[in-house]
């Protein structure tokens, strides 16, 4: 018996069996795998399967209680290849590579069809599966549920500055206010707490990523939240801006899965700073990273006072955080801020064809080795992040600061 991992939305594993085995057309046994009927229970479809039928119909996949097979799983690895891929396009693999043979000529056989075809057998062949298991029936339409409202493919609503969608396994949130340079109003910095705990609780999501739509990642602080504070309001403004700040940033200390920021452009400010936060951190060669608290009379957040010092040295994040130098991407990606730079003609494809393969990764493994390894700090970057918050409301409320700001809206007037 030989097991090989295959792609997401089918099983973990493929277990190989007797060549006699395969001919059983009823529910059975064969030395303790399950042998499935593809022809049990049928389902005759009048319209074609929806994205949110497949997608729920992957989920259910993962309930079920009972190994169906070799040839029922490579039918339904062919089939979802078919389905998110098209017609077989791999190189067949060696004469030597006997799974990557049996999983090329399963999806190969298929030929031409059509990927809505593809798609009604997959939904049929897992409808079969689970009617006849008793475990997975229970558990089906609570799976199928979630999956319709909040998993891949699909958007989820109830955001304003944000578009959050869940695609295989992979939770995008991607900042969305592109006119404003995707800077962070309040309502951002809420919609982002609440994007990353939903996905933190979905267990259809691997690992989430943050982005930003169109050419900036994100501008920062939106400025303009200053202009409604008045002398009398500014002390109740600073002490509940301290007070969203340390929870948005407890929101990505506190995140219990893989978190992956794809910088598809410029960066400012707190952006920056909770880069350090993240487990990986993908950049275009056009972005840029910037962190001008002094010049605005204010004090770095999102743990940098602490990580920065760690990722880059402690001479070399003095000179980001005190003093305010822009960094490249080559630049971010030489200090350690920065995971891997792409070409941006390339960026998004590439990022991806990454994105795809840590979707097929083991979720359990992922989310105990992320505790793993934040867990150790997770207690000092809470009181790391209290501390800057609480310097932060002090700066808000200076002269230096509130002088620093107007002189900058002062500058912005004059272009």
């Amino acid at each position: 018996m030989q097991n090989i991992i295959v792609s997401d939305g089918v099983f973990c594993t493929i277990c190989f069996v007797p060549e006699g085995a395969r001919s059983f057309a009823r529910l059975g046994n064969h030395k303790g795998v399950a042998i499935v009927s593809r022809h049990c229970f049928h389902r005759t479809a009048i319209m074609g399967v929806t994205d949110a039928e497949f997608t729920a119909a992957k989920d259910r996949v993962g309930t079920l209680t009972q190994d169906p097979g070799n040839e029922v799983k490579l039918k339904m690895y062919a089939l979802f290849k078919q389905v998110t891929v098209g017609k077989c396009n791999a190189p067949k693999p060696g004469a030597f590579d006997f799974v990557g043979k049996a999983k090329w000529s399963a999806w190969n056989d298929l030929g031409d069809m059509t990927k809505d075809d593809a798609r009604q057998k997959y939904v049929d062949v897992v409808d079969d599966l689970v009617a006849n298991d008793p475990g997975a029936q229970a558990s089906a339409p609570a799976a199928a549920t979630a999956s319709q409202s909040d998993t891949a493919g699909s958007s989820v609503g109830g955001y304003e500055n944000l578009k959050v969608s869940v695609d295989r396994g992979v939770c995008t949130i991607m900042m969305n206010r592109p006119k404003k340079k995707n800077a962070l109003n309040r309502e951002t910095y809420e919609e982002i707490i609440k994007a990353l705990d939903s996905s933190g609780k979905d267990d259809s999501v691997v690992f989430s990523v943050l982005t930003g739509a169109g050419d900036f990642y994100s501008g920062g602080n939106d400025l303009n939240n200053f202009m409604s504070i008045t002398p009398d309001t500014m002390k109740q403004a600073a002490r509940e801006g301290g007070e969203l700040l340390q929870r948005f940033v407890a929101a990505f200390i506190d995140f219990p899965k893989p978190l992956v920021a794809a910088v598809n452009g410029p960066a400012v400010g707190i952006p920056v700073t909770s880069l350090a936060l993240c487990d990986v951190v993908y950049a275009t060669d056009r972005a840029t990273f910037h962190t001008p608290f002094s010049s605005l009379g204010q004090s770095p957040e999102a743990c940098s006072s602490y990580l920065f010092p760690q990722i880059m040295g402690q001479a070399k994040a003095n000179e980001v955080l005190l003093f305010g130098r822009k960094l490249t991407a080559q630049e971010a990606y030489d200090r350690g801020l920065v995971t891997e730079v792409f070409p941006d003609a390339t960026f998004q494809q590439e990022i991806e064809k990454k994105f795809n393969e840590f979707a097929k990764l083991p979720r359990q493994s992922l989310r105990l080795s992320k505790n793993l390894i934040r867990g150790a700090e997770r207690e000092k970057l809470h009181q790391v992040n209290k501390e800057e918050c609480e310097l932060l409301e002090e700066r808000w409320t200076s002269e230096e600061c509130i002088q620093a700001i107007m002189d900058f809206f002062a500058s912005k007037s004059k272009l």
